[in-house]
């Protein structure tokens, strides 16, 4: 059962209570002349009818129909009007102002007309007490004090309960805004989701899979040049491991440095690897170290992407790599190529044009909080320099 249906059950029981008050009253009070007692039943059966087929639709402080201006008018002014005839005739009828001034304040447009209407009732319910009996002194002003009273009352519960409802009117507004944004944030929160498995995955691809097909192409290049059976191999081991990558990324096990051993391990088999397919010689100094799994698989990263510009851009005759453990983790990638012609922190411009490459491991290499320096080398060539800290109960490898 919703809300207003609760609230119109409640209005009809209250004025079906009300109702047979006043037909008992009607009976038991003595007549104050033949038929008066039917007269009452009729002012009663009146005011039942207006709620019944008028009023009752609007009785909600939640929501609903709001009556127009001559609906509004009409039903006030039938209501008052029963209820003064009902008062001219038994002054104990005033009773009825109970469900009266409810229903004025429920099917009032606004409070101006509340308040108007209530004290329009108040006047016209003076003048029928007074009637009741021959307009004495003593009953006009009984019914003005009595009349003037209820209005009173009936104004200031009729603000009271407006303000409330005004105040749940604008919470139920503020819930319905912040549903909307929380919704709004629900589903700016996937997008961006979506976006940035997007980004890891082509940082993924980029930097494993690519790079390996990379390879295929330059040693099918030179294997067509010089039809050399090493080149054939290497291209198989290439692709190989571009293979293997590949089922990495499927199985969702791309964080995995190596699944065959160490970190250290997995960076000379890719400066051996390096070295067979472009003939530069590759120095590779890495202690076995304990480092974060998730650190690992930046780290190496890293140091394919770093080689991949070296082979690509450099034109070294040799590179190295280095990593060293300590408080932060530190791999340097050098070459004794052409240089870049200056200092960039954090990659900073270095991957302008270059797709997912250096932009991609800067991206990376922020996730995990490090930080990212590429510049000239002392002598000659690039040095890139990569440097994460380490994180206390981090798994580890």
């Amino acid at each position: 059962m919703s809300a207003v249906v609760r609230e119109r059950v409640g209005w009809d029981l209250a004025s079906a209570a009300l109702f047979v008050v006043i037909v008992i009253l009607a009976f038991t009070l003595p007549p104050r002349f033949p038929g008066s007692s039917w007269f009452l039943v009729a002012t009663a059966v009146g005011i039942a009818a207006v709620y019944a087929f008028g009023a009752r639709r609007y009785v909600s402080l939640r929501e609903g129909p709001e009556p127009s201006p001559p609906v509004s008018w009409l039903l006030q002014a039938a209501l008052i009007a029963l209820l003064a005839i009902g008062t001219s005739i038994e002054p104990t009828m005033m009773l009825l102002q109970t469900i009266v001034l409810p229903l004025i304040w429920m099917t009032s447009r606004s409070t101006r007309q509340s308040i108007l209407v209530t004290l329009l009732n108040a006047v016209v319910l003076s003048i029928a007490y007074a009637a009741s009996d021959g307009f004495s002194p003593g009953m006009l002003l009984a019914g003005v004090v009595t009349s003037g009273l209820s209005a009173a009352f009936s104004i200031a519960l009729g603000l009271w309960i407006t303000r409330i409802a005004e105040w749940g009117s604008e919470r139920q507004r503020l819930l319905a805004e912040l549903t909307a944004a929380q919704h709004g944030l629900e589903a700016a929160s996937r997008e961006s989701g979506a976006a940035a498995e997007r980004a890891r995955l082509a940082r993924e691809v980029h930097d494993t899979i690519a790079q390996s097909l990379t390879s295929i192409v330059m040693l099918a290049e030179r294997s067509r040049l010089d039809g050399s059976h090493e080149a054939i191999s290497l291209i198989e081991d290439a692709a190989r491991e571009a293979l293997r990558e590949a089922r990495a990324l499927v199985v969702v096990e791309s964080s995995a440095a190596d699944p065959s051993g160490s970190l250290a391990e997995a960076l000379r088999r890719l400066g051996e690897r390096f070295g067979r397919e472009t003939g530069l010689p590759v120095s590779v100094e890495a202690s076995p170290l304990v480092v974060p799994r998730d650190l690992q698989v930046v780290l190496l990263r890293c140091a394919q992407e770093g080689l991949a510009n070296v082979r690509k851009h450099a034109a070294a005759g040799a590179a190295s790599l280095v990593l060293t453990v300590d408080d932060e983790a530190v791999l340097v990638v050098s070459d004794d190529g052409r240089g870049l012609g200056g200092v960039r922190p954090d990659g900073a411009d270095i991957g302008a044009g270059g797709g997912f490459g250096l932009a991609g491991m800067r991206d990376r290499v922020a996730l995990v909080g490090g930080t990212l320096e590429a510049r000239d080398g002392e002598a000659a060539g690039t040095t890139l320099t990569v440097r994460i800290p380490l994180t206390v109960g981090q798994e580890t490898a």
